[in-house]
């Protein structure tokens, strides 16, 4: 399983939002691309994933923006993940029919790919996107930055 740069950006879109935005004060797209050092184009795309997914919502304006739908603690890594990744088993066979010419019930590694994918699964599931802003704020401190309110 490769997480692409997508799903890699989704999580840290939902984690910047998380710390720096709520519904009351939403964050620019362009706030966030700079903090992060990201394309804000590139961005757009992910975020508008990621509002279809229900995981952000956001408001137009001079003072709109985006912000997290969910609480940070019930959102996971998986849901977010999900959200622009699609399915992201390891072989095709443990999510979907798929024609590959081994018997399933006799192919030699589907097994070990189940508990592989069960085991990635379960980390994505307990992982929350609240964890992920506890593990930045350990990293950066409570520094006021240019763009934002509190890292």
């Amino acid at each position: 399983m490769k997480i692409s740069t997508k799903g890699r950006y989704a999580l840290e879109i939902v984690t910047d939002l998380a710390v720096h935005s709520d519904r009351e004060h939403p964050e620019s797209l362009k706030a966030v691309s700079l903090r992060r050092g990201l394309s804000e184009k590139y961005l757009e795309r992910i975020v508008r994933e990621l509002k279809t997914a229900g995981i952000l919502n956001s408001s137009r304006g001079a003072k709109g923006g985006y912000w997290i739908e969910k609480s940070p603690e019930s959102l996971t890594v998986k849901d977010t993940l999900r959200a622009v990744e699609g399915e992201m088993a390891p072989v095709e066979c443990l999510t979907t029919v798929k024609e590959c010419g081994i018997d399933c019930s006799k192919c030699p590694t589907r097994e070990t790919w189940g508990v592989m994918w069960e085991i990635i699964l379960q980390t994505m599931e307990d992982v929350t996107i609240s964890d992920l802003v506890k593990r930045a704020m350990e990293n950066v401190g409570s520094i006021k930055t240019e763009y934002g309110r509190m890292s």
